[in-house]
């Protein structure tokens, strides 16, 4: 009976270390020396330059199941009738190293670290994750919040889905929007504490469409969010 003891720490001790290996190598590490401590989700490499602190590289293996490594004639063979498959074969002609799958993966990473941020007023973290025209719109919120007294209480209870709905080329720039359905609590209070919007008692389910980009042409491998709007 011992044997079958020890043999079942040894295996689950195995399980574990697969476990963590595993969430490393899609969520990167955290030092305590990174800074605001949000990396870029959508990285494939690391330098030592020091923009490259705030990324998180994520497995460039291309092994995905439904994703095959790209190819010239993709954009040949890709569904005249489906512009995201189109879009996705454009995209993967620019840069070969594009997979899709890993991309959604890294989508909802930079969901939940974006919405974090933004909740907390954190703008540093927010702005090598924005281009430019959204930051400043993310900025100029926080700021409107912070001059009211204002206080945003957000909790993410968790993303159900994150889809592309959108791929395109624009010049060098790949674009791609992710529909994120996603599980929330939302709640503005007043410098007195009043609740002014959302109500911190209850879960509401948002949609959220992001749209994401990035130079093909740079060595810079980061995308950056570039639009969003939601549902009401």
């Amino acid at each position: 009976m011992g044997d079958f003891q020890f043999f079942d720490i040894i295996l689950f001790a195995m399980i574990a270390a697969f476990l963590v290996l595993r969430l490393r190598s899609v969520l990167g590490r955290r030092d305590g020396h990174d800074g605001s401590g949000h990396r870029d989700p959508f990285s494939r490499r690391q330098t030592t330059d020091e923009a490259d602190d705030n990324v998180i590289p994520l497995p460039d293996n291309n092994k995905s199941l439904d994703i095959e490594p790209a190819a010239e004639e993709d954009v040949e063979t890709a569904k005249a009738d489906d512009p995201l498959s189109q879009g996705i074969a454009e995209i993967r002609k620019a840069d070969p190293t594009f997979n899709m799958n890993e991309f959604a993966s890294g989508a909802k990473v930079a969901f939940e670290m974006i919405l974090g941020a933004f909740a907390e007023g954190d703008s540093q973290s927010l702005k090598p994750l924005l281009n430019s025209d959204v930051y400043a719109n993310f900025e100029q919120a926080i700021r409107n919040r912070e001059d009211a007294g204002e206080e945003l209480e957000y909790t993410l209870i968790g993303i159900k889905s994150a889809d592309a709905v959108e791929a395109f080329m624009e010049k060098s720039y790949a674009h791609v929007t992710i529909k994120f359905v996603s599980e929330q609590v939302n709640a503005l209070k007043d410098k007195d504490g009043n609740v002014i919007d959302g109500d911190p008692d209850r879960i509401i389910e948002v949609t959220d469409f992001w749209t994401f980009a990035r130079n093909t042409k740079s060595s810079d491998p980061n995308w950056s969010l570039v639009a969003t709007r939601s549902l009401d």
